[in-house]
């Protein structure tokens, strides 16, 4: 694999391959939806009017994520009603379960903190991540409008935000690329100011070690806590802030906790219900405009009318595994997407009902994940510590491990059409496990039994043994990590470049020289991890414009439907421009959209 500063290693390519993606999507773009209406048996435009009329506001919105809850308290304080109707019986979605980066250029956090980044820098530097596939206005959309939604947030909500200092964008390279990263995350917040609505809160993904308060930032940290002074003294810091949250009677929330109760807290503010338990059916147009929602409230099917627009910002589809299956590349399935639950792409299917294109739907959030029992783990520092190397079903090295999560799963799909590289397998040594933290499991302690007797982990006192447990050649796995163990004794990985770029280095250690990515593996046991195609969501839905207006395949608008989120094609293309590049733009087009509703409204 390329370096960063190579277009080799960017994601801007067409989608899962060259030759038969483009066709591809313009045939999804083209569809109609009338077949998958029918087979989901929804009411008519006729039938939906006869419904029981549940209420009128201005404006509709269709989940409460970060899009949604977003673009309605941007409706709320342009003077318009809202209601959020969302499916799940908690509010949050997938961002109350996130890590909750930012990613967005020249907000007012990161430019009060000194970050060197400019207009100019920041158009450069995602014109080149994204490529020509995304229109350069929406673009702009989201470059120019991104910082004002920051400072609106901040305005009429609890909400606070901090930089991800060191955080770097993932090409930084590329021209316009910032080493030091645009990316912030939510401050702490007391969720005492949700009062009763806090036990309605959407829980995180994995929850943070009991007594202390943790951010994004303090994992790479964490993970080192054992051998590193540093980490040490930040694992001693988020002790101590739980500490002092107990003594004040708060109740401490961060990352994607923080983000989503801090949202809501606006909302209750501007007193926006959010009705929860309440899934979308279809969109409701009269006239040709979209003018409300079908939603089943309380049991019962209902009409909630819009007078201006309705925004669907319902997330993606990563747990529909017959979508899955018709517009993703196998092997593909619901069982290893840490999306929520409830994203089963309704708001996409809704929107290809009423006439939207779709773009972008054979792609996701992708990164390497362990099956884990229960749930799978979605690894960010354990494929990129020192020590540890991710081998195909030969035994063989195929891509750099600490490369953009994105990338490393688009390698494993590519390389699949030919060789089997899912799953691919992370090889680590007993040295790796007695130095970092492996998931919540601390260093030297054992793994969980469920762990091995599922098959997602695998141990053995020669490399020989590992290599015969998981089904590769013995003889090329020990080759493999021969060379391997040459090249990081030397620092310099000739084969993939691992260390080349500075985003490489992120959740490494600082102490291994003369490469913080590359150690040898020379003591046993000797561990192998099943690694799979997970993600974080999925990318591709309604395709829209630099307004968020929800766009037909031959490029007219809808009337009255927008999109944001994950149910809207990304911004980012088939790329990941850094930290935070789904709930950046999510945000911003829920906010762009609600404005622009608020714009029209008005005229």
């Amino acid at each position: 694999m390329a370096t960063s500063a190579d277009p080799a290693r960017r994601t801007d390519h067409p989608g899962p391959s060259s030759s038969s993606a483009p066709s591809r999507r313009r045939v999804l773009g083209a569809a109609t939806g009338t077949g998958l209406a029918l087979a989901a048996g929804l009411p008519g435009t006729a039938r939906a009017a006869d419904l029981p009329l549940l209420g009128t506001y201005d404006v509709v919105v269709i989940g409460s994520g970060a899009a949604g809850m977003t673009a309605a308290l941007t409706a709320a304080k342009q003077g318009l009603t809202c209601v959020v109707v969302e499916k799940a019986g908690t509010f949050g979605g997938s961002a109350a379960r996130s890590g909750a980066g930012i990613w967005i250029p020249n907000n007012p956090v990161i430019l009060a903190a000194g970050v060197p980044d400019t207009p100019a820098k920041a158009a450069g530097y995602l014109a080149a991540v994204v490529g020509p596939e995304v229109p350069a206005d929406r673009r702009q959309a989201f470059l120019g409008q991104g910082p004002a939604m920051i400072s609106f947030v901040m305005a009429n909500s609890p909400l606070r935000f901090r930089f991800m200092e060191g955080y770097s964008d993932y090409y930084p390279e590329l021209p316009g690329g910032l080493p030091g990263g645009r990316s912030i995350e939510p401050a702490q917040l007391d969720g005492t100011v949700l009062g009763a609505e806090l036990a309605r809160l959407n829980p995180p993904y994995l929850p943070v070690p009991s007594g202390m308060v943790v951010f994004s930032t303090d994992y790479k940290w964490l993970a080192l806590s054992a051998v590193s002074v540093k980490g040490a003294a930040v694992a001693t810091e988020c002790l101590a802030r739980g500490t002092r949250a107990a003594l004040l009677g708060q109740k401490p929330l961060t990352m994607g906790q923080s983000l989503a109760a801090g949202l809501r807290a606006g909302l209750l503010a501007a007193q926006v219900p959010v009705w929860l338990n309440t899934p979308l059916t279809e969109l409701y147009t009269e006239n040709g405009t979209t003018a409300g929602a079908v939603v089943t409230r309380n049991g019962a099917p209902g009409l909630v009318r819009a007078r201006h627009g309705v925004i669907v910002g319902s997330g993606g589809f990563e747990h529909n595994a017959a979508m899955r299956a018709q517009y993703q590349r196998q092997p593909i399935g619901t069982e290893w997407t840490v999306g929520a639950k409830e994203n089963t792409g309704d708001g996409i299917r809704a929107g290809r009902q009423a006439g939207a294109a779709l773009d972008l739907m054979d792609d996701a959030w992708w990164g390497p994940a362990i099956p884990l029992p229960g749930q799978p783990y979605f690894c960010l520092a354990e494929r990129t510590l020192p020590g540890g190397l991710l081998v195909n079903a030969a035994g063989a090295r195929f891509v750099n491990e600490a490369a953009p999560y994105s990338d490393v799963v688009h390698t494993m799909y590519d390389k699949n059409a030919t060789a089997p590289h899912i799953p691919a397998w992370l090889i680590v040594d007993q040295n790796y496990r007695n130095r970092y933290l492996f998931r919540d499991v601390a260093p030297t302690f054992v793994l969980p039994d469920a762990w091995y007797e599922s098959g997602a982990a695998h141990k053995a006192w020669t490399l020989d043994a590992l290599a015969q447990g998981i089904g590769v050649p013995a003889a090329a796995l020990r080759a493999t990590v021969n060379r391997f163990n040459s090249m990081a004794r030397s620092g310099t990985d000739t084969d993939f470049h691992r260390g080349d770029s500075v985003y490489d280095h992120y959740y490494t250690d600082p102490a291994i020289l003369p490469n913080s990515c590359l150690a040898p593996l020379w003591l046993a046991p000797y561990y192998a991890f099943r690694i799979v195609p997970g993600d974080l969501g999925t990318k591709g839905g309604l395709r829209t414009d630099a307004r968020a207006r929800v766009l037909r395949p031959d490029g007219s608008v809808i009337p009255g439907l927008y999109a944001a989120g994950n149910a809207s094609a990304a911004v980012m293309g088939h790329s990941y421009a850094g930290a935070g590049s789904t709930i950046g733009p999510a945000m911003t087009f829920g906010y762009i959209a609600a404005r622009d509703i608020a714009a029209v409204a008005g005229a």
